[in-house]
């Protein structure tokens, strides 16, 4: 059987757990797949040379991740427009053709979504955080088909421009603008795209006792599952999606780009990652 070599590019990944989900899929879809991290610090090599080593030794795809995500975009060709607002890339697919880059957390957001809500339509939804990942998944609620989206960011110019990337992509399909954290109020659905519930960025961007009731939310945080934004949410009655589902979906989604095959027992993929150990950082 032949072996389909992937890998992942990034600075502070010892603890992804890429590797596993795309040998799962593997093994799933009945293929011999090896995933490794590529560190270009610890290598001493710049971005480019290891994304030129990658794409010269036989690797039929790498994602990328962070700091490399925007970097990456001037290396590949990106056929998707919204991929292309985005302006970020996190999967590279080599082929005779060059390498093309797609962005598994935009179609992966899309997909946790219907897989945890079904038709739910995201309504108003008040976005928190208009970086990277905010930057994908609000082109995913485009997609989605929201009313609107309100950007919550402290930097205002910054959220100021995904709004108006939004709005321009939506062509008046999707009302986008930037507010305050009193946007919170009457919100269909709120979404945190900050860092804080990470371990070392404690709390959450919602003040206490603002949390619209019955709201939808996500919270691209899943280290820990349990952060202080779910525990809002879930107090207010809303139904919650967490940013392992974004994961495991973007990882899914990427295996799909790399070798043409998706598993078809998610059940089975998920129960395999739950069971295999953590991976060493040494």
């Amino acid at each position: 059987m032949t072996r389909t070599r992937l890998g992942l590019i990034g600075d502070n990944i010892k603890a992804s757990r890429a590797p596993d989900l795309h040998r799962f899929c593997g093994q799933l879809t009945g293929l011999d797949v090896s995933y490794d991290l590529f560190i270009p610090p610890l290598m001493g090599m710049s971005f480019e040379e290891v994304f030129e080593n990658c794409r010269t030794s036989g690797l039929a795809g790498t994602n990328v991740t962070l700091p490399y995500k925007e970097r990456v975009v001037r290396h590949v060709a990106i056929e998707d427009p919204n991929i292309a607002r985005i302006g970020a890339v996190n999967t590279v697919r080599f082929g005779d053709d060059g390498p093309r880059g797609f962005n598994t957390d935009y179609s992966g957001f899309v997909s946790a979504f219907r897989a945890a809500f079904g038709n739910l339509s995201p309504g108003r939804v008040v976005m928190i955080g208009a970086g990277g990942v905010g930057k994908a998944v609000a082109f995913g609620l485009l997609v989605l088909g929201a009313e609107e989206i309100v950007f919550v960011d402290k930097d205002t110019a910054k959220a100021d421009a995904l709004a108006q990337a939004v709005a321009g992509a939506g062509a008046g399909t999707t009302r986008a603008r930037t507010a305050g954290i009193e946007a919170l109020a009457g919100a269909d659905g709120v979404v945190n795209c900050t860092p804080l519930g990470m371990v070392g960025y404690p709390g959450s961007p919602v003040p206490e006792g603002a949390f619209p009731a019955g709201a939808w939310a996500f919270d691209a945080v899943y280290t820990p599952v349990e952060t202080p934004f779910r525990t809002q949410a879930i107090t207010a009655g809303g139904r919650f999606l967490s940013g392992y589902e974004l994961f495991f979906h973007q990882g899914i989604d990427a295996f799909l780009i790399f070798t043409g095959r998706q598993p078809d027992d998610l059940a089975e993929l998920r129960r395999m990652l739950l069971a295999a150990p953590p991976p060493d950082e040494s």
